[in-house]
């Protein structure tokens, strides 16, 4: 019998899990590898936003917001992942983005949840432009949430705004929250909004307990030397993300635990594990989604902890072949990758 992944209690010995799930993405990044170095070197968060993040999604587009996304599914299909949660920006290209990334990513058969992060840093009218894209988006049936940057660039009204508006649509908030030292106050400024339904995105700087699911990004907390969040010490579901590296959910898997067990050795795998399974909260099709590995005990966390180069040799979903031999089906890797190369030029080219 096929298991979802985890089977913590179980040790059984399959090449075959249900799909994985990234819980939070920035499948613009996909774009970033190999960008010109900032203006000055960044010696602390704020910085590494301000240099480059933040002017990176400014000089977004609508094919580069295409192409990024067509890259980032088809390499999260080629790990396995076949369900996205997806947290975006582009300042200079708002209205419609999401559906552009609804659609890219449907292309290569990857399932998303799509969010657009509203903030203040460009103004009152930015912030209302990026409510209404949540607000389009989802009242024209797109899945997703409503999307707020960071607690610390928006003003209490535009996180009153967003609140209301996801709760007006039935949906969670999905927000950066306490990641690094300038956003340590996110807890008090949100105490009175959250509500079980959001997505806690980081939560590193968090002071107080919050409602909500709170999506882990271990990776990008240590590039990004942040610190570690203690997800395991909090009682939220807690889910696992990127934050915007790639979407190999394994690999993050394995960091995540290394991570957990540098904390307290007395930390099992299965509580990793864990985290992996919470994901199907927003997508539990993906449960019944096929990924046939080059490792026959890729269901056993125990296992994948401790065994890397494990890689998707099959994917299949709604009785459709998606990859095959490594290889999505859809869609052309070679083409794929050769268009987000132009667009990464010509995004380079503007930073």
């Amino acid at each position: 019998m096929h298991r979802s992944v985890p089977a913590a209690t179980v040790r059984s010995m399959s090449a075959v899990t249900s799909g994985m799930v990234c819980s939070h993405h920035h499948l613009y990044s996909a774009l970033a590898r190999g960008m010109p170095a900032p203006p000055q070197q960044p010696t602390k968060f704020l910085e590494i936003l301000e240099q480059v993040w933040w002017r990176l999604d400014v000089a977004l587009d609508e094919e580069m917001i295409r192409w990024s996304a067509m890259l980032g599914a088809m390499e999260a299909l080629q790990c396995g992942t076949t369900a996205i949660v997806d947290h975006h920006e582009s300042p200079s290209c708002i209205e419609g983005s999401l559906s552009i990334i609804a659609d890219a990513c449907a292309e290569v058969g990857v399932r998303t949840n799509l969010a657009y992060g509203v903030t203040d840093r460009h103004g009152p009218q930015g912030a209302a432009r990026g409510l209404a894209e949540n607000e389009r988006f989802l009242r024209a049936g797109g899945r997703g949430m409503v999307g707020v940057h960071a607690a610390f660039t928006c003003s209490d009204d535009t996180l009153a705004g967003a609140a209301a508006l996801a709760a007006d649509l039935g949906v969670g908030v999905h927000i950066h929250v306490a990641e690094g030292p300038d956003d340590a106050d996110a807890g008090q400024r949100l105490q009175a909004l959250a509500r079980d339904d959001w997505w806690l995105v980081h939560c590193v700087y968090l002071d107080r307990e919050l409602p909500g699911t709170i999506a882990h990004n271990p990776r990008s907390n240590m590039n990004n030397s942040v610190g570690y969040a203690r997800p395991a010490a909090r009682p939220n579901r807690v889910v696992l993300g990127t934050d915007g590296i790639g979407a190999d959910m394994l690999e993050e898997a394995r960091l995540a635990y290394v991570r957990l067990r540098e904390d307290d050795v007395l930390a099992s795998p299965d509580t990793v594990w864990g985290w992996l399974d919470n994901g199907y909260s927003l997508f539990p099709e993906a449960r019944e989604d096929r990924v046939t590995w080059n490792y026959d005990h890729a269901d056993s966390a125990w296992h994948v902890a401790f065994t890397p180069g494990v890689r998707a040799l099959q994917v299949v979903a709604d009785g459709e072949v998606l990859l095959r031999d490594g290889q999505p089906t859809r869609v052309a890797a070679a083409e794929v990758q050769a268009k987000a190369a132009e667009q990464a030029q010509r995004l380079f080219a503007r930073l």
